[in-house]
């Protein structure tokens, strides 16, 4: 059996999702799972494929990058569907696990992935610092804080804070440093 697995990181990106399945179906893909979700997230859709696989089925994804984010990533991928007798097929690269010769390049194409991920976020890192050096960078709009009054209006009408943080959206980190620095003004602002 053929098992798509399609994946887009946000939300907002229905069309390549949906090219992906379509791209899947026309394969003759039996099952596809689908998720939106950035790749360094929980992909529960990937583990449910993964789970759902047998003996002798073929996981199929378009491209590479919707598949794993790193070659460690990658390799435990691998070996989980080794481990059961699945195969791994990657459709924009001709990639096919079930061959020794598909094996071998699975392994060095992740590795050239890896590597250039990693160079992107060197230059990533070269541009905030020139941006830093220009006086231009601002940084991550820090979103939970911007709920200060609002994360404190909740709690004062009793409101628990696991509530809270899930109406919010924000951590537990977040609540507790939002309450603790109001808590610092309102006694400052006291004495």
């Amino acid at each position: 059996m053929l098992i798509g697995y399609a994946r887009t990181s946000t939300q907002e990106q229905k069309a390549g999702l949906n090219g992906q399945i379509e791209e899947l179906k026309a394969l003759g893909c039996d099952e596809i799972f689908t998720e939106q979700v950035s790749s360094v997230d929980q992909r529960e859709k990937l583990d449910e494929a993964i789970r759902f696989a047998r003996k002798g089925d073929v996981l199929v994804v378009t491209k590479l990058d919707r598949l794993a984010r790193s070659v460690p990533h990658l390799c435990r991928i691998i070996e989980a569907l080794e481990a059961k007798g699945v195969g791994i097929r990657i459709v924009a690269m001709g990639i096919d696990s079930t061959t020794a010769t598909g094996k071998l390049m699975l392994n060095v194409v992740g590795a050239i992935a890896q590597f250039e991920r990693e160079m992107m976020l060197e230059r990533q890192q070269i541009g905030i610092a020139a941006a830093r050096d220009a006086k231009k960078f601002k940084g991550r709009v820090p979103t939970a804080r911007r709920q200060s009054e609002r994360v404190m209006q909740l709690l004062a009408t009793g409101m628990p804070k696991a509530q809270v943080m899930k109406e919010l959206k924000i951590s537990r980190a977040s609540l507790y440093r939002i309450v603790q620095e109001q808590t610092a003004t309102v006694s400052w602002r006291s004495a």
